[in-house]
């Protein structure tokens, strides 16, 4: 089987019906978008993927993928790109979320390249299968945390937000050490969010680690450390 083209035309149907054109310039202009928006916010775009989810099981591994890989590349309006991701994660294809996925959620990031897509792979795509597949995953992400794209080594830095104790924390400060002096805001801000969001479960952690890292950018620090006492 190839791409669902039902599927996609159900997503482009169902997001042109629930368009608000007023709405729309104001939420390209908030995400800087060089594509435009349909107006859709997030609550109508989940209420349709819902239904066009039910009505349209992708049989194989191959269809799936595919079908992803057509919505984002075809897609004329940044709620496309959005609905490919929903797609990607839907619970009904959890069981192909392996490395062998990792090269679709690299086309994600380094072609969406912007924090309103990577931010959504890199954390609830990628860092599962990290999770579950450390052996083979943890070279590819040690790989992108030296990668020429700055969005591959954001993932290699916030992949692991929300895993709470099940943290590589050799990985992570591996990536954060490897792009700490970088000035670039969201590698800095990545940084800051990975160790904060760390620090929900080991705060002597993150304070040893902020202290033993003089060189992290303020922004860095001062994220890393906001909620600690």
């Amino acid at each position: 089987m190839g791409v669902d083209k039902a599927l996609i035309s159900a997503v482009r149907t169902g997001l042109a019906a629930r368009s608000d054109p007023g709405k729309a310039p104001a939420m390209q202009a908030y995400m800087k978008s060089a594509m435009p928006y349909r107006g859709v916010a997030k609550p109508g775009r989940a209420a349709l993927m819902k239904e066009v989810l039910a009505a349209h099981v992708l049989p194989d591994r191959v269809s799936f993928s595919t079908t992803v890989l057509a919505l984002w590349r075809d897609a004329e309006f940044r709620e496309e790109r959005y609905a490919a991701i929903d797609l990607s994660g839907h619970r009904a294809y959890r069981r192909w979320q392996d490395p062998d996925l990792l090269g679709l959620y690299e086309e994600l990031i380094v072609d969406g390249a912007w924090w309103d897509f990577v931010d959504e792979v890199a954390i609830r795509r990628v860092g599962p299968i990290l999770r579950e597949y450390r052996a083979e995953v943890t070279p590819v992400l040690l790989r992108w945390a030296t990668d020429p794209d700055r969005w591959r080594r954001r993932t290699s830095v916030i992949c692991q937000v929300s895993a709470k104790t099940d943290v590589d924390r050799t990985l992570l400060t591996t990536a954060i050490e490897a792009n700490s002096a970088d000035p670039d805001f969201f590698l800095r801000k990545g940084i800051g969010w990975a160790l904060r969001d760390q620090a929900k479960t080991d705060p002597d952690w993150v304070r040893s680690f902020v202290r033993d890292h003089p060189g992290l950018s303020p922004l860095s620090t001062r994220e890393a450390v906001k909620n600690l006492t």
